[in-house]
């Protein structure tokens, strides 16, 4: 079983609150892509919309940093609400450094990784983080599909994790929907982040069979 992380960015944004409460029989948490338009082709998400979220939800909030300069940001996104701050292996200069501030200001710490990034650039991070979040699209877009070759990249980090006995969590983000979880939960995975597997998903309450 597994972590339902709904993505906000496949929400209808002009009744986000009404969103949010249709939802949340089926969802564990709130994933929100901050994307600054650089590190990703895209402009999102901000500190006020973590603020906003925070007047009616009391639900955990990973704030995603898709950013060129993550470390800038770490410490008023946890301050406005976050509970966890994932940032990118491929954005930070020092990412044993940035994992720490995060872990210190109360906040779990995940770093995520690119489809063409290897996981082997994880290896001296595993013991220190508490989650890697694999891509399993190309960042930037909801609705893309999920990259098939991503499966055998989540098999070995597994395999990482029971051969070092680590403890960090296994989250997937792109592509995820009813066809997929149970193959993904199979192979390791503790978080699943879906937009459209849960904001445009005619068959949500089938999301309650994969849920811890």
């Amino acid at each position: 079983m597994a972590i339902i992380s709904a993505s906000i960015l496949a929400a209808d944004l002009s009744r986000l609150k009404e969103e949010l409460e249709r939802v949340k029989p089926f969802i564990d948490e709130i994933h929100l892509d901050v994307m600054d338009g650089h590190f990703v082709p895209n402009l999102t998400f901000g500190y006020p919309m973590i603020e906003t979220l925070r007047t009616f939800t009391d639900l955990p909030i990973d704030a995603h940093l898709m950013v060129t300069n993550p470390d800038d940001h770490i410490k008023l996104f946890i301050e406005k609400g976050a509970t966890r701050v994932t940032i990118h292996q491929e954005t930070c200069y020092h990412l044993h450094r940035s994992v720490e501030l995060i872990k210190s200001l109360g906040a779990e710490a995940f770093v995520a990784i690119n489809p063409a990034t290897s996981i082997y650039t994880l290896e001296e991070i595993l013991s220190y983080a508490d989650g890697i979040l694999v891509m399993t699209v190309n960042p930037g877009f909801s609705g893309q599909k999920f990259i098939p070759t991503m499966m055998e990249k989540i098999k070995r980090l597994n395999e990482i994790r029971k051969e070092r006995n680590l403890s960090f969590k296994i989250a997937v983000d792109g592509g995820v929907g009813n066809s997929n979880a149970q193959d993904l939960i199979n192979i390791g995975v503790n978080i699943l982040v879906m937009g459209y597997g849960v904001f445009r998903n005619d068959k949500l309450h089938e999301l309650n069979k994969f849920r811890m």
